[in-house]
Formats: C-alpha cells, sequence, structure tokens
C-alpha cells in the first residue's frame, strides 16, 4: 500500500472517531510532504477528547443560549484559540458536546434495541421506546436538546447539521422497524417521521408539565393507533 493511501485510510479512521481538526493536520502534514510527530497527534486527540467532556459538562450546567467561547474557554481551563483550532466553529463545539452529552444517558442509548425487539408487538414497542427517551434520567439532555431546537428555529443554518442528523437517523431507524413489519419504504417513511413527531412534542410537553402521567397516556394511545394502522395496511404479516 503507498505512503498516500496509508495516510488516506488513517485520516478515515480519525474522522469517525470525530477527529476532524487532527485528520486535517495530518493531511496537510504528510501529503504535503513534512514531518510529524505522531506522538503529538496522539496528544492532540487526547485533549480534544478531554475538552469535549468538559464541554459537554459546561452546556449540560448553563445551556448554551448565552454561550461564548470566552466563557466556555474559562470554565474548561483553555482559550477562544484553542477550542477554535480542535471544534472549528462554536456550533460545531456545540453539536460535538450534545453529541457527547447524549452518550451519557443510557436509556437513550437503549431506545433502539427496544424498537428492535420482535418478540413485542409494535405498540409495546413503541411505547417501551417513549418511555426510555423521555425517562426522568433524560431531563438534562432533553432541556439542552430543545435549547439547541430554539436557537436553530431563530438563526437557521447555526445548527442545521446536527439537527438534521438527529432527525434523519431517528426515522430511518424507525422506517427500517416498520418495513420489517411490511410496510411499503414510502408509507414506512413517513410513518417514521410522523413517530418522531410525536415524540418531540410529547417531550416539549414533559418541559412544561409537571405530571406525566397524561402524556403517557397520550403516547400509548397514539402507539396503539399506528399499530393497528401497520396491521390494516399489511394484512400479509
Amino acid at each position: 500500500m503507498s505512503m498516500s493511501a496509508r495516510v488516506n485510510r488513517l485520516v478515515q479512521f480519525l474522522r469517525s472517531a470525530r477527529f476532524a481538526a487532527v485528520s486535517g493536520w495530518l493531511r496537510s502534514h504528510f501529503l504535503g510532504r513534512r514531518s510529524v510527530s505522531f506522538t503529538a497527534v496522539a496528544e492532540n486527540s487526547h485533549e480534544q477528547d478531554r475538552l469535549l467532556d468538559m464541554v459537554a459538562d459546561h452546556c449540560l450546567e448553563h445551556g448554551v443560549a448565552d454561550l461564548t467561547l470566552r466563557s466556555v474557554g474559562k470554565s474548561v481551563g483553555s482559550n477562544n484559540r484553542m477550542l477554535l483550532y480542535y471544534f472549528g466553529s462554536k456550533e460545531q463545539m456545540i453539536s460535538a458536546a450534545l453529541v457527547r452529552a447524549s452518550l451519557r444517558f443510557p436509556e437513550l442509548q437503549r431506545s433502539f434495541q427496544l424498537l428492535d425487539n420482535i418478540d413485542q408487538p409494535l405498540d409495546r414497542r413503541l411505547h417501551a421506546t417513549w418511555k426510555a427517551i423521555s425517562a426522568e434520567a433524560n431531563m438534562p439532555f432533553i432541556r439542552l436538546f430543545f435549547e439547541v431546537f430554539g436557537l436553530a428555529a431563530h438563526q437557521p443554518g447555526r445548527f442545521d447539521e446536527f439537527l438534521g442528523g438527529v432527525g434523519q437517523v431517528w426515522s430511518d431507524n424507525l422506517s427500517a422497524v416498520l418495513r420489517r413489519e411490511g410496510m411499503s419504504s414510502a408509507d414506512a417513511r413517513n410513518t417514521g417521521r410522523h413517530v418522531v413527531a410525536i415524540w418531540r412534542g410529547l417531550q416539549l410537553d414533559l418541559l412544561s408539565s409537571p405530571d406525566r402521567r397524561p402524556i403517557d397516556r397520550a403516547h400509548l394511545a397514539a402507539a396503539q393507533r399506528i399499530a393497528a394502522d401497520v396491521e390494516l395496511n399489511c394484512p400479509s404479516r
């Protein structure tokens, strides 16, 4: 394998690990025929990862509406220049912190497994997934997520990539589940988006209501209607 091919493979790996800044640095040094220290690369990767954890802490505790690079830098023991070096922009830093923050909430990560549990009827799977993503333990992340949503509504373009990606992952996963239930690709795609919209709307309800019982009942009724529609439109199941 040529040197160029080996470097490109390494760059792809680093990007998949969310080390975009380091991968760009590697490409410019190797492919530009300049020397580079692999120890320095490892140290940069570790430092970016360490900073990202602390930025996620800061966002969960303080939110992002009034966030500045200066305030974050002071909080995490860094500065504007280094934060921009590692994350590219304030918006990219916040998006990366949201992804990192989501990994701290096991119920969110478990939700896809619940959807894929074919031993349970579809309405039970949908409702179990709702209970997982709306669990009380997830509320810090839910508040942060919708804060970013609100900022994006007033400032289009700031978080489009992150919000579009999050919505697409959920819709795609639901569509795959519904296709396995027998729905056509088009119907599965539309129904998947419908379910995601229900979840987001009810999560907003949770942020404003102290009593989740009527919200859970509303979701259960919606899950039963969706499962009945799937059954009706997939007679061969």
